[in-house]
């Protein structure tokens, strides 16, 4: 029998996503390497087949991602969807800039596709997500995710100058028919269930801009930094919003609990997981990775909140998941 991968330590993943380290200038300066290796080791990592840790930041992500949608649930039991993403974002920046190596000088002409980058992957989408869970449930709302990383290749192609090709291009196509699948169920109702279908919608298209966003500032900066700074001013975007829903929320132990978890674990250090993987293979084949968190947050919302999902919407689970297989193969 194979080994599974093990999944990297905080300490390595900071490794990981430093192999490209910034100066006090906010220039890249390689660790070890010279510039071509490096510049080989990317072209093989956005290509090539997965690699062991490839696969380990791959699986770390969506499991913690697909919990991330059972944790909002939760929080919505006694607190405002408002004042769940404002928890969310900053019990993860607090998480994140509390880690040695977190500051780092960004240059100037950064900044605005930093402060994009916060609105974009953070600031729309973890608002959408509270609200959107008010009308369907949390393994719907997960399984409507998958549908990233059609709209990070469109708007790849269309925005960023960036080609999705072979293998790949098959698993957008699978994946793409299995997100229909699972939206027809819940859209077929109208009404209240159709609204939270198009705002989970909206916030797929979001993370499908923010992933182009997110690759080259990654390989700037590293990680650690970049995702730190990001949420600090994610936080400050959710402030109005978290403290306008205050007033009607009440803070009991199990419900802040998992907004706590969801920040620290599912917002900090998941944001400092992808964009090592962002790093490594890519921005397009990086956003597979939520091919395989509908299936986790389906077997969670069935199991921990007796969510009813459809017999169509399973099998599109299972065509988002064969997308993730052949988007992850080698290029020929």
């Amino acid at each position: 029998m194979s080994r599974l991968p093990s999944f990297p330590s905080i300490q390595a993943l900071d490794h990981l996503s430093e192999s490209v380290r910034p100066t006090a200038t906010g220039q890249a300066r390689l660790s070890g390497v010279t510039t071509a290796a490096a510049n080989s080791h990317r072209a093989v990592g956005e290509g090539g087949q997965f690699s062991p840790v490839d696969w380990a930041l791959f699986v770390a992500i969506s499991l913690i991602w697909g919990a991330s949608f059972l944790l909002i649930a939760i929080g919505l039991e006694t607190m405002h969807p408002g004042v769940v993403t404002l928890l969310r974002v900053g019990f993860g920046a607090l998480a994140l800039n509390l880690i040695p190596g977190s500051r780092v000088r960004f240059d100037r002409s950064d900044w605005r596709n930093i402060t994009a980058l916060s609105i974009v992957w953070v600031g729309i989408p973890f608002t959408l997500f509270p609200i959107a869970e008010q009308y369907i449930n949390s393994a719907v709302t997960g399984l409507l995710n998958g549908g990233v990383p059609i709209f990070t290749a469109l708007f790849g192609a269309l925005f960023f100058a960036r080609r999705t090709t072979g293998p790949q291009l098959v698993g957008v196509a699978v994946g793409f028919v299995g997100v229909v699948l699972i939206s027809l169920p819940s859209a077929s109702e109208g009404g209240t269930q159709l609204r939270g279908v198009l705002l989970v919608i909206g916030a797929t298209m979001c993370y499908g801009v923010a992933t182009n966003l997110a690759y080259p500032l990654q390989l700037k900066y590293g990680s650690r930094a970049l995702m730190a700074r990001m949420l600090l001013l994610a936080t400050i975007w959710t402030l109005p919003y978290g403290l306008a829903g205050w007033g009607e929320s009440t803070f009991e132990a199990g419900p802040l609990l998992a907004v706590g978890v969801l920040g620290v674990v599912g917002t900090g250090f998941a944001f400092l997981i992808m964009g090592t993987l962002v790093g490594r293979v890519g921005s397009t084949r990086a956003s597979f990775v939520t091919y395989l968190i509908p299936g986790v947050s389906l077997a969670l919302g069935v199991v921990f909140q007796d969510d009813h999902v459809a017999a169509l919407a399973l099998v599109g689970v299972a065509l988002v998941i064969g997308g993730a297989l052949l988007a992850s193969r080698a290029e020929r």
